[in-house]
């Protein structure tokens, strides 16, 4: 029932109604990742689109598999031997909003913020 009104009412867990109709009626499944999303492409090979395992978060797309979302290869991974380049690094999900999120150096959620007494400038008053 919960997975029922999810689909009825969101789209971020994964597909909606709509996208589960369109997927039966011209959806033809390329493959799975390894993080266990689904692709499709309709018969004619002009779209293509994905469905997610679990929450829809964009980044989690492989770089493989990105560059066929994007039309910029016509072999999908998993019909060709595809092996991640050297530099190419693992998934790591977007951590913004979170504890884990970036903080360069001077910001003032970085646990080791500096004093405003130490800093490398000298802010301007009209005075001066």
């Amino acid at each position: 029932m919960k997975n029922f009104l999810l689909q009825l009412f969101t789209w971020w867990h994964g597909q909606t109604f709509g996208t589960r109709f369109f997927t039966w009626r011209k959806g033809v499944f390329v493959g799975e990742d390894e993080a266990g999303n689904r692709y499709y492409t309709e018969r004619n090979g002009r779209r293509r689109w994905v469905i997610y395992k679990g929450e829809v978060d964009a980044s989690a797309i492989p770089p493989g598999w990105h560059g066929w979302m994007h039309h910029r290869v016509d072999e999908a991974p998993s019909d060709e031997d595809y092996y991640p380049k050297r530099w190419q690094r693992p998934h790591r999900p977007n951590m913004t909003g979170t504890a884990m999120a970036y903080r360069p150096a001077g910001s003032i959620l970085r646990p080791e913020h500096t004093p405003a007494e130490q800093t490398d400038y000298k802010a301007w008053t009209p005075g001066d």
